[in-house]
Order: structure tokens, then C-alpha cells, then sequence
């Protein structure tokens, strides 16, 4: 039998944290942000690896099409980039995603 949804979403916050980025700089909390949803997705990825860069724009038009199509999902975006500049830049990218600090430990 699955756990309750309240049980879930406290482990998922546990794994995740509550601390994210938004593209503007902003904070965001898990629960007003990622909280709800029906699909968490992870996505970790760099500027210098050209796969991830090809897929990163696919990743992107997807989920355009599931958030206008009223889908309930959020992206979290976790950087192997080497420093701070990198990240930032690969990061303005990928639209309305959220991410990880840079440097999180998560």
C-alpha cells in the first residue's frame, strides 16, 4: 500500500531540501514550489557536456508542452558546472526550471 501523500511529499522534502533557485535569482521554497506536483523532475547536466547541451533544449520544449497542457510537473536543475559564471549561463537556458544552489550538497 502506498504512503499517504503528506508521507511522500516530507520524504521527497527530505531528499530534495527546501531551498531552490528560480531563473530571476529568487528563492523558492519546496512548498511553494515543488510541493503538488504530480512529476518531480531531476535533471543534472553541464555546460561543457555536449549531450546534455543537445538535450537540454528538448527537455525544455517538453516541458513548455506539459506545463501549457496544465500537467503538474516541475524540473529541478542540478549543475556539475565547474564554477558560478557557467552555471548561471547554462542555467538562464532552461526557462522557468528550478535549480539546485550552486554548490548544493544535495
Amino acid at each position: 500500500m502506498a504512503a499517504p501523500a503528506s508521507a511522500q511529499s516530507n520524504e521527497l522534502q527530505t531528499l530534495l531540501g527546501d531551498k531552490f533557485v528560480k531563473q530571476n535569482g529568487d528563492a523558492a521554497t519546496f512548498k511553494d514550489s515543488v510541493d503538488g506536483n504530480d512529476l518531480i523532475g531531476l535533471y543534472f547536466s553541464a555546460h561543457w557536456c555536449p549531450p546534455c547541451k543537445a538535450f537540454t533544449p528538448k527537455l525544455k520544449e517538453c516541458y513548455e508542452k506539459w506545463k501549457s497542457d496544465g500537467y503538474k510537473i516541475e524540473i529541478i536543475f542540478g549543475s556539475s558546472d565547474k564554477d558560478e559564471a557557467s552555471f548561471k549561463s547554462y542555467f538562464a537556458e532552461m526557462g522557468s526550471w528550478l535549480a539546485f544552489a550552486f554548490q548544493d550538497a544535495k
